[in-house]
């Protein structure tokens, strides 16, 4: 589905949802990193192309990329995750 197709969370309520942010590698492709999207229940609700945002959210220190990250994501979490 085409970003702009898919629904997202408001972002006060995605903040209440999301737990943890994680960067980790892909299991398929050691070359690529991920972000996966954890609740406080621990269990995984989505994640995310770690360079995709990067390449988004354009460069910045590592305390402004992290912050940009974090506020890319709580913005862009699909409404599906409240099915799982």
């Amino acid at each position: 589905m085409a970003e702009s197709e898919m629904k997202f969370l408001p972002f006060q309520e995605a903040a209440k949802l999301v737990a943890a942010i994680q960067e980790e590698e892909d299991m398929h492709d050691q070359d690529r990193r991920i972000l996966t999207v954890y609740n406080h229940e621990e269990r995984e609700l989505c994640w995310f192309d770690f360079e995709e945002i990067l390449q988004k959210i354009g460069s910045g220190d590592k305390q402004e990329q992290q912050a940009a990250v974090q506020n890319y994501v709580l913005h862009h979490i699909p409404e599906w995750v409240l099915d799982l």
